[in-house]
């Protein structure tokens, strides 16, 4: 918790707007991470994720008023319908894929109408309620990101997502979700933003950042490589198949699209690209992907600590001087580091 302490105080002093914490039975509890983050953090806000087959509606409803409300409104919600099959059942959900997304759409509508204050009487499918009425409302309510590469996910995202998460593919099949879920949304008389989740690896030159990507590359053992794609590609998910489909398991022509890189997805499952480069072209990249529709971009990088400061100080300046961000904290007074030095003496 300490080291996660000081990656949660980095990122808000360099500008990061909120982090991501996943969900999975390989990680810590995402709640009650950042419920202690939160209290050695002052701004940030936490994209908790979790999984809504785990969780029952009203429950997640109230875990969401306590936590809004004893951390000034930093709680924002990543809705993420389900791990791999296997996973599920370590966790006693023994539904499949096309029953997940139906029981999450079902669960989402309950919290959403135990938002609005209403008392819910709903008996679905997969979920029921009886008189259900939520004492503590959260202020403000929890933004939902959501993602999936799936029909069902789509139908999932257009009635309930007020972000729609993608893995970073190249702009054309990042277009191409765009225009899918923007369809969809308005098809329901709705909204949403978007928003990419990728990794970075930014430093003062081109040469320095790809020679770090070449050294992570040299770093992985092949074996391993095969043992980590055999698993992924028996996964279910449409998104992990995309994923694949960039690399096919080689470590040969990684670079799908210029400054994007594929090497990540070698070994990881989930997200498996960066952004690479100097910290010009990462911010060029970050910009294209700005004018196709991309509002949010959730980042990371290996160490964790370490790339915040790369990014944080190498390119969010370029972006500011852009106009393209801006720190959302205001700035803070400071006294000279040399007072004395400030002015004349006689």
């Amino acid at each position: 918790m300490s080291y996660l302490g000081q990656v949660a105080r980095a990122a808000e002093d360099v500008g990061f707007e909120a982090a991501l914490t996943p969900t999975g039975a390989w990680c810590d509890d995402a709640w009650l991470s950042t419920a202690m983050l939160s209290q050695v953090s002052e701004r940030l806000k936490f994209l908790v994720a979790f999984r809504p087959g785990l969780t029952s509606p009203y429950l997640a409803a109230q875990m969401a008023g306590t936590f809004q409300n004893h951390t000034g409104g930093r709680l924002l919600l990543n809705v993420v319908t389900g791990g791999e099959s296997h996973e599920q059942r370590m966790y006693g959900d023994f539904h499949d894929k096309d029953a997940r997304y139906a029981r999450c759409e079902e669960f989402l509508h309950i919290v959403r109408s135990l938002w609005r204050g209403e008392t819910v009487t709903f008996q679905g499918e997969h979920l029921r309620v009886d008189d259900a009425v939520l004492d503590q409302i959260p202020d403000p309510l929890p933004e939902i990101y959501f993602g999936g590469s799936s029909p069902a996910a789509g139908t999932v995202a257009a009635r309930h997502a007020d972000v729609y998460l993608t893995w970073g593919e190249p702009p054309e099949a990042v277009r191409e979700k765009i225009d899918w879920i923007r369809k969809l949304a308005a098809d329901e008389g709705r909204e949403v933003r978007f928003g990419i989740r990728m990794h970075t690896i930014t430093r003062d030159t081109a040469e320095e950042a790809w020679a770090e990507a070449d050294r992570l590359l040299a770093g992985l053992d092949p074996a391993a490589i095969e043992k980590v794609q055999a698993g992924l590609r028996r996964s279910e998910s449409e998104g992990q198949r995309r994923m694949l489909d960039l690399h096919s398991g080689s470590t040969d022509g990684l670079e799908v699209y210029p400054n994007v890189w594929a090497g990540v997805g070698l070994v990881r499952g989930g997200a498996g690209t960066a952004l690479v480069g100097s910290h010009e072209q990462v911010a060029d990249r970050i910009e294209e992907y700005a004018a196709l529709g991309i509002d949010e971009f959730i980042l990371s990088g290996y160490p964790h600590l370490e790339s915040a400061y790369w990014f944080g100080e190498g390119v969010l300046p370029i972006l500011a001087e852009r106009g393209r961000w801006e720190h959302p904290a205001p700035p803070r007074h400071t006294s000279q580091a040399v007072p004395f030095a400030a002015r004349g003496r006689s």
